[in-house]
């Protein structure tokens, strides 16, 4: 045992000689890590500055996004309310149209009913809304509905010859089809 002690343990004048030997080594290596690491502080922030920068790049196009989305989303509406208030008018346009096409002795009554027709007429271009042409024009499904076929040979093909109720169109959108009677 005693030899093994003496084998573990170190001789005394040799450990002060490699204690300075380390000493220098970890001063050396202090310095080369000094270096890198401050090379890799500047690299750090150059990098955070950089996700910043696509960070406050996303969030602009993001909020610029929503506010194109918002501003559709509100003419759609718009678009929406304009339509369905017109839609809600329409009957009263039937009507008024059916009062006039009946004879009446009464000249200042047909003359009231008129201009009433006059009034909701340009309220209702007022708001942008237009008749869809019927009478004589070609068939076309996305703005008329047929509801009745004949034979007629002065019409040509595909002509609307009768419009039995007036359709109406708001920009592009189809309030109501016009209901006609179609030459086959």
């Amino acid at each position: 045992m005693a030899k093994e002690k003496k084998n573990q343990e170190p001789i005394p004048e040799e450990v002060p000689a490699q204690a300075g030997e380390a000493e220098e080594q970890v001063q050396d290596a202090a310095q080369e890590t000094q270096a890198p690491a401050q090379e890799t502080v500047q690299d750090d922030k150059g990098q955070l500055l950089a996700e910043a920068a696509d960070k406050y790049l996303r969030l602009a196009a993001e909020y610029d996004n929503y506010r194109k989305r918002t501003a559709k989303e509100k003419e759609s509406a718009w678009s929406e309310a304009k339509a369905q208030t017109v839609a809600a008018f329409l009957p009263v346009y039937d009507n008024l149209e059916r009062a006039l096409k009946q004879e009446t002795a009464d000249e200042a009554y047909k003359k009231g009913v008129e201009m009433t027709m006059k009034g909701l007429c340009d309220v209702l271009t007022g708001l942008g809304v237009e008749m869809i042409p019927a009478l004589g024009e070609s068939f076309d499904p996305n703005r008329h509905n047929a509801v009745m076929h004949c034979d007629d040979e002065e019409a040509g093909e595909s002509t609307i010859v009768e419009v039995f109720q007036q359709g109406f169109l708001c920009g592009d959108r189809v309030i109501r089809f016009s209901m006609v009677k179609v030459a086959n």
